[in-house]
């Protein structure tokens, strides 16, 4: 979606996905001793860019 000023524009359900999709990675990796931050950071990296792709697929659709 695109704002009035041309940007992108993320509505407020997709990032609350987002959040939640972080929380939930933190508590899976939480529980599992091989992961540290770093695994953390790698899975939050692939739900933002998940999303960044959902966001540009948004403003380049034609309506």
């Amino acid at each position: 979606m695109t704002a009035s000023n041309g940007q992108p524009f993320m509505p407020c359900d997709a990032v609350l996905a987002l959040l939640r999709a972080i929380a939930d990675s933190c508590r899976t990796l939480a529980d599992d001793p091989d992961c540290d931050l770093h695994t953390a950071g790698a899975a939050i990296d692939i739900e933002a860019d998940a999303l960044e792709a959902r966001a540009i697929g948004h403003t380049t659709e034609s309506p």
